[in-house]
């Protein structure tokens, strides 16, 4: 529909946000929530301020979230299923939300584990790792966890806004708070603001990623790195320059090490740690790099056989599944075929 493009742009959108915009969007949800207005407006440079704020913050009230955000609505969700019907709902949705409901979540979902990680640091692992230390540790991730799911998400609730966004002035309010800022908590009588993020990188499936530096960074200095959608340490991307085959099989991460070699390159990575071939035969040659404690990387290198217009003939490496034994079933497998199955007039 038209309005996917707009609100696409809103979920991903960073920047400054448009404080008193925010401000008198918010008063127009307590209004229409039949609440009185909020009297102190407090704004935070990203989620994990936002924590920090509402922990130390009195004479907040109590949390009014279900009257200016759940209640409308689910009223509005209600008005819809009554006139389009089960049917009618789940076509709307598929053609709207649903385009944007898996990265725009996602992305919700790791800012939440994210602010988690800061506050409290990785979990204690050996003998630090005890009940006591657990059940602490559970607690307080509970409470961490409980402020976040407070929070209304402004412009992460793009999915549902664009759902309702032909159906009328009863979510206007929240439309005009997506639109203008980033996550928000309504209490009684504050409401605690995030400003936007200043980077958001994602690949081309939508996922958090970036080769230099975080994929998504908050003004204070918050940030995820991530690599298609993985998590990874901080300063992961420093390392990647000085990579070394040594250093890559000394990592004990499995998913880091695929990401190192992914990034290092699997031809590069076989010829500095002079590797042997396992099978060559018409079709290419077949390596193989066994990694402790993960299945082993299998690639077939081929030739085109078509020379470019210098003469020279390209080089490929095709990624086939770790069982390969022969270059001729990995190069079929490319092709979903059998190796018997295989039988290409002309290579290209």
């Amino acid at each position: 529909m038209q309005h996917i493009d707009e609100w696409r742009a809103v979920a991903a959108a960073t920047g400054p946000a448009d404080r008193a915009a925010a401000e008198a969007a918010a008063r127009r949800a307590y209004r229409a929530a039949g609440l009185a207005v909020p009297t102190r407006y407090v704004w935070v440079d990203s989620p994990l301020a936002a924590v920090h704020a509402i922990r130390a913050l009195e004479h907040r009230g109590d949390s009014v979230r279900e009257a200016v955000r759940t209640a409308p609505w689910a009223a509005e969700r209600e008005s819809a299923h009554r006139e389009l019907g089960p049917g009618g709902w789940a076509e709307l949705w598929n053609a709207t939300g649903a385009q944007l409901w898996d990265t725009t979540r996602t992305l919700a979902d790791r800012i939440r584990a994210g602010v988690v990680d800061a506050l409290l640091g990785p979990a204690p692992e050996g003998p630090r790792d005890t009940a006591a230390t657990r059940t602490t540790r559970g607690a307080q991730v509970s409470e961490i966890r409980g402020i976040l799911l407070d929070a209304v998400l402004g412009q992460h609730d793009a999915p549902w806004l664009v759902a309702f966004h032909d159906r009328g002035d009863r979510l206007a309010p929240l439309a005009d708070l997506a639109r203008n800022t980033g996550w928000w908590w309504p209490f009684e009588h504050v409401v605690v603001f995030s400003e936007r993020p200043v980077r958001l990188h994602r690949d081309e499936a939508g996922r958090l990623h970036s080769e230099d530096g975080p994929a998504l960074r908050y003004a204070d200095g918050f940030a995820l790195a991530a690599w298609h959608g993985m998590p990874v340490p901080d300063d992961f991307f420093d390392e990647l320059a000085t990579l070394t085959p040594a250093r890559i099989r000394a990592e004990e991460n499995a998913e880091l090490r695929r990401v190192m070699l992914e990034h290092f390159g699997y031809d590069r990575y076989l010829a500095e740690s002079k590797a042997e071939p396992v099978h060559r035969d018409e079709t290419g040659i077949l390596w193989r790099i066994p990694l402790s404690d993960d299945e082993d990387v299998a690639m077939v290198e081929v030739v085109n056989s078509t020379p470019e217009p210098d003469g020279s003939f390209n080089t490929y490496w095709l990624r086939v599944p770790p069982d390969t034994t022969t270059a001729k079933q990995g190069v079929a497998w490319t092709f979903g075929l059998e190796a018997d199955e295989y039988e290409p007039l002309r290579q290209t």
